[in-house]
């Protein structure tokens, strides 16, 4: 039963979504104002008394990045000064995700510095979705729920696609635990594909770790940026004698020419 201390905002990242999170809830939707300065400024006002409530904010830091972090941070505070009871940041897609650790001398971990700054808003907890690395929930120094996509992906593919003689793959080393994970779930078979990157779009296939040959193939993956890794994948799984590829992923970012190479990949 909804409470009606519980209440849901939502910012411009995916208004949709909320949308449907509080119908599925059976619960009106928290008025809230936000619009931005001709010098690009962001204003936030609630327009309802938040007071002792259990406010949760739905807000993807998802493209334009910068503009959605900051609209968060500016809805958290404000929730923060109207004096809520507790407050919840709700980011499907957590920005900065990849920038984890120190991979190069004298680069910024943004991933802790935007945990951080969450924090210091005034979130007194996040949900977040499929983290580009579990670890990411030690970064933050408050409550952090990690849900995964993967039970509705596979169940998705276990009742509507139904593919026949399946190996899960994953397509780089980073995926293993993943791509395991889906063939429990799925009763297959693993593969791994060992890649070489680079640049940030460029990567190469090199070695392919188990059997593809006159398989069908499906390729999971937390994210899919610029496309780069799993056209790559895709193809080196081709010419290693794999039938139908199939790919499915928490979060299509689709950056750049990304549908353009998935679209004209294999």
């Amino acid at each position: 039963m909804f409470d009606a201390k519980m209440k849901i905002f939502t910012g411009t990242a995916n208004p949709e979504l909320a949308q449907k999170i509080a119908k599925y809830m059976n619960c009106e939707m928290g008025e809230l104002n936000i619009k931005k300065f001709p010098d690009g400024e962001i204003w936030v006002k609630i327009n309802e008394n938040v007071r002792g409530t259990d406010c949760f904010i739905i807000q993807s830091t998802s493209s334009p990045v910068n503009e959605s972090l900051m609209e968060l941070l500016l809805m958290i505070d404000a929730f923060r000064r109207s004096s809520a009871k507790r407050i919840t940041a709700v980011i499907p897609y957590y920005g900065y995700a990849r920038q984890d650790r120190k991979d190069q001398p004298r680069v910024a971990i943004s991933a802790k510095l935007v945990a951080n700054l969450l924090t210091s808003a005034g979130a007194n907890r996040i949900i977040a979705m499929d983290l580009h690395a579990a670890q990411l929930q030690g970064f933050f120094d408050i409550p952090c729920d990690h849900l995964q996509a993967e039970p509705v992906l596979t169940r998705y593919f276990k009742k509507k696609i139904k593919i026949n003689n399946l190996v899960v793959c994953a397509s780089d080393m980073g995926g293993v635990k993943l791509a395991r994970s889906f063939a429990e779930r799925l009763g297959s078979t693993v593969a791994i594909v060992d890649k070489r990157r680079w640049g940030s779009d460029q990567v190469e296939a090199l070695n392919l770790i188990g059997d593809v040959k006159g398989k069908n193939v499906l390729i999971p993956d937390d994210m899919i940026s610029t496309g780069g890794t799993m056209v790559a994948a895709a193809s080196f799984l081709k010419k290693n004698g794999a039938k139908d590829i199939y790919a499915c992923c928490t979060h299509p970012v689709l950056s750049g020419e990304a549908v353009k190479k998935l679209k004209n990949s294999l």
